[in-house]
């Protein structure tokens, strides 16, 4: 398993990509998931750069899609557009040598859940075939509010659909929408689905975020750090070796690579 930062730590000299991805290593850790959430707003030739960076340092990638996208929106526009911004994330994030595009599907919008699956599944098939000579792997993420598209089963179906789709498993989101999951056993219990329904590939190929959360009736309301949350991080460790899952394991806790870091040591360890 992979460690890593949501972007640039905390610590870097600077705030570009590359400087983020030279602190990374300076960290030991490992990986790096790259922001796009406010627009795509890299060119080309920096992209390339970005891969001799990486690949020169070992440092593994992945990329957020902006946070505008709603592949369940009421105008058909929206959802051209939000298809549009998946699709720039995957070119760019070819380029720069991640293969994982990391995106929130959408919202309900009042509509029945089947419906909204319906629409959005739609969506990310057309995503799908359209970014084919990319490949990339399409990573629909697990939602912390509960009015946001993204149950754990939802994904799961969705990624069974869609060919080119595995989950992004935000475990802290998953707790903060349920009020549940914060145990070796319930752990356990995401990681058989995962296994069951998506085959053992997806276990050696997961891509997980995780970070404290503080939460309500309603499900998340912010990040926090690790040590100040109620979230059993050392179970779901334990859970992750447990199963021999692979992949990258992003840490999105205000202090970032603090957490990152502790994290790595804790997974050392077990």
């Amino acid at each position: 398993m992979l460690f890593g930062t949501a972007g640039v730590p905390n610590s870097t000299n600077g705030t570009s990509t590359a400087e983020g991805i030279k602190r990374i290593r300076e960290l030991s850790l490992d990986c790096m998931e790259v922001q796009f959430v406010r627009g795509v707003r890299m060119n080309e030739q920096t992209a390339r750069n970005i891969r001799m960076i990486s690949e020169s340092l070992n440092v593994r990638l992945s990329v957020h899609a902006p946070y505008y996208i709603n592949l369940n929106a009421d105008s058909e526009m929206k959802v051209r557009q939000s298809m549009q911004r998946i699709l720039d994330t995957a070119r760019i994030g070819s380029l720069m040598g991640a293969r994982d595009i990391i995106f929130h599907p959408g919202y309900y919008m009042k509509r029945p859940r089947d419906v909204a699956f319906r629409r959005i599944r739609e969506a990310v098939e057309k995503i799908s075939e359209t970014a084919k000579h990319l490949e990339v792997i399409l990573r629909p993420e697990t939602s912390g509010r509960r009015e946001q598209f993204g149950e754990l089963d939802e994904i799961i179906e969705l990624c069974r659909d869609v060919d080119s789709a595995l989950p992004c498993i935000d475990i802290s989101h998953i707790h903060a929408r349920t009020g549940k999951f914060n145990t070796e056993e319930e752990f356990s219990e995401i990681m058989e689905k995962i296994e069951r329904e998506l085959g053992r590939d997806a276990l050696k190929k997961m891509h997980i975020h995780i970070s404290g959360i503080d939460y309500g009736v309603k499900g998340e309301k912010s990040h926090l750090n690790l040590r100040e949350s109620d979230f059993n991080y050392r179970a779901f460790l334990m859970v992750v070796k447990e199963f021999s899952a692979d992949g990258m394991l992003i840490c999105e806790s205000p202090n970032l690579e603090d957490d990152a870091v502790m994290l790595k040591k804790v997974y050392s360890e077990l």
